[in-house]
This record gives structure tokens, sequence and C-alpha cells, in this order.
């Protein structure tokens, strides 16, 4: 769904979309290949939200602790995709996470564009 920005996404412990499953994502930003290694800390159904804690990877070379809760409100047939960071720098000398929330919005649009309906 967003073959130039996500290499690959592999299930390393646990099941597919359940609390505690340990998720390896290869993925390209800025120009490079990374991998980020990702827990699902929760999910919430009923409000649509999913978070998850990096444990591994590239992320964690400039932070110390990186969460990203996702976050879907639907309105009808229209759903609004909500990203947060949270997350503690290893120095005051690192940039916020700004160019990585700009990827995450990228792969967003990919993955709307795939779901969309064509149309002729």
């Amino acid at each position: 769904m967003s073959p130039g920005n996500i290499k690959g996404v592999d299930l390393h412990e646990g099941e597919w979309g359940t609390v505690g499953s340990v998720i390896v994502w290869d993925y390209f930003h800025d120009g490079k290949p990374k991998v980020a290694k990702e827990v699902i800390e929760a999910i919430d159904e009923e409000k649509k939200s999913v978070c998850f804690k990096v444990i591994g990877g590239d992320l964690l070379e400039a932070y110390t602790k990186f969460l990203i809760t996702v976050h879907v409100d639907t309105n009808g047939e229209e759903n609004v995709v909500t990203v947060t960071f949270h997350y503690e720098k290893v120095n005051e000398n690192i940039e916020d996470p700004e160019s990585f929330m700009e990827f995450c919005l990228n792969v967003n649009k990919d993955i709307e564009t795939h779901h969309l309906p064509k149309t002729n």
C-alpha cells in the first residue's frame, strides 16, 4: 500500500492485532533504509485506537522513549486518522520527530488512496 515508504512488515512474536505482539518494520525515511521494532501496548476497539511502543531500531538512536498512538474518528463514511507521538530525546540537541511525522502522514495518504474506490 505504500511501497515507496514501507519495505516490509514482519510479525516476530504473538498474533497480528493483539496486545503484546512484536512487529518489525523495514522502511525508508529521509532517503535511508531504517528499522523499527514495536510492541503493541494497547488496543481500544471502542475508541478505535492502538498504541505502539518502539523497543528497537533507528528511532531509539535519537529517543530514549518513543510511543506511537493511532486513533481513528469515524463520522458516517468518513474517517479521520490522528497519529500522536510521545517521546523523550536522548539530549536537547535532538530535533523533534517532524520528518517522521511527515513520513507517517505520507503512509496514511497511500493507505487512503489504496482504499478509495477506483473511478473510471
